[in-house]
């Protein structure tokens, strides 16, 4: 008898029949032999609903309530899966996150998991019941209720895998699995059979949508597998799991694309020890990641003041951030401009983020020119590198984003891998 977690997106429990799908579905996991926890997310739209209400009450609604507003939408769904269970002929129990005690730190609406009490859910199971657990959300040590930020369900149901040593926590949305690029833009993308924690973690954050990057980070820790695959059908989805000797056999893995980055340069700064900490220390004090840095020397300020080591030596600083971060970040740069000398700040939102992963990337040289290749060769200039052990990304104008991404796909040979992956 194994022990499963299947957790069901608010695509997946979007309306009554398609929660009724999900209980017969567990059901069915159940009567081939093994314990099962359902993890379910608010029904699709639910939670922009309920924050929408709360910015229709107030301009900046209080955070601590938000969080005990928008956990509601999963509070209904665990609720209505467990009846269903039961209408169904089988035993189901629901419970929120302070039922099963989801310790979590107090950062309303982006608050982190400390500890699960799973001793409810073991109980449960014992008694041939199916635990089925609201995701999203937990407990602070003071009884609030937390939220655990966008796509929270995904971490929701890994770390209970975790806590209880599931033997597989089965993520089922409304795709098939990961893919080796977007679909809607490449025709020739494939569902990759089985990808290591670190290419789904690197693509999580370079723009792939399927699982929720600390979803992955817990899975990764705790070594979870994960089985992403569609509510909608009994086909095989995809495997995230730890390194294997044949996923490392395979270059590039996938091809990512990001359009939610701008670019800041500041141009002209005094380039003096201690003036790039001040603009990227000024951008943590006020909790804005920064994404990718490059400093040189600048092309249009006058050759009086680029001499290295003069009095007046100017160097640019550029630097990508959220589109999200972006009016706040404008806000800084316009306080700071002086305090480092800049002669000027630029910003560019007409761009996108295109990314290679690969574990393969390790052990093959070259990979980097030949990604630098097949985008000169479609004409299209880059603004931008970074780098790490098993990806490269590059930021180019947001026009030649499905070029860009069918060109590396298919340049890479991602359009000619079998089943496999």
């Amino acid at each position: 008898m194994a022990l499963i977690v299947q957790k069901f997106g608010g695509t997946s429990v979007g309306t009554v029949d398609r929660i009724k799908n999900v209980a017969a579905r567990a059901l069915a996991t159940q009567a081939a032999g093994n314990d099962v926890v359902v993890i379910v997310s608010a029904m699709a739209g639910e939670t922009n609903r309920l924050l929408k209400l709360a910015t229709d009450v107030a301009s900046i609604p209080d955070t601590r309530e938000i969080d005990a507003l928008a956990a509601t939408g999963e509070q209904v769904t665990a609720a209505l899966t467990a009846i269903a269970i039961k209408e169904l002929g089988g035993r189901g129990r629901s419970f929120l996150g302070h039922q099963l005690k989801v310790l979590t730190d107090s950062a309303f609406t982006r608050a982190r998991i400390k500890a699960i009490d799973a001793s409810r859910v073991m109980d449960t199971l014992a008694q041939g019941t199916i635990a089925v657990v609201a995701g999203f959300q937990g407990v602070d040590d003071h009884g609030n209720i937390t939220t655990l930020g966008r796509g929270g369900s995904d971490t929701s149901a890994v770390a209970v895998a975790a806590a209880i040593g599931a033997a597989a926590c089965e993520i089922y949305t409304d795709v098939d699995g990961v893919y080796t690029t977007d679909p809607n833009i490449c025709k020739t993308a494939r569902k990759i059979e089985r990808i290591s924690y670190e290419e789904m973690l690197e693509l999580a954050s370079l723009g792939a949508k399927v699982l929720q990057i600390r979803s992955v980070e817990v899975a990764m820790k705790y070594g979870v597998p994960v089985h992403v695959r569609s509510s909608f059908s009994d086909a095989p989805g995809t495997w995230v799991v730890g390194e294997e000797s044949s996923l490392e056999s395979v270059t590039v893995t996938g091809v990512a694309h990001d359009k939610g980055e701008a670019r800041v340069m500041l141009v002209g700064v005094n380039d003096r020890p201690g003036v790039v900490a001040r603009i990227f220390g000024a951008l943590a004090a006020e909790g804005i990641s920064v994404d990718m840095i490059i400093q040189n020397a600048p092309s249009d300020a006058p050759t009086s003041r680029v001499i290295v080591g003069g009095p007046e030596s100017r160097t640019d600083v550029t630097f990508t951030v959220t589109k999200a971060d972006l009016p706040r970040v404008k806000l800084l740069m316009e306080r700071i401009a002086d305090q480092v000398g800049a002669l000027g700040i630029r910003y560019d939102e007409d761009i996108v983020k295109v990314s290679i992963v690969g574990l393969g990337m390790r052990s093959h040289a070259g990979i980097a020119a030949r990604m630098f290749e097949i985008l000169a060769q479609e004409g299209i200039n880059i603004q931008a590198i970074s780098t790490s052990e098993i990806k490269v990304s590059c930021i180019i104008a947001q026009k030649y984003t499905e070029l860009a991404v069918r060109a590396l796909h298919d340049g890479f040979g991602l359009d000619k891998l079998g089943p496999e992956g």
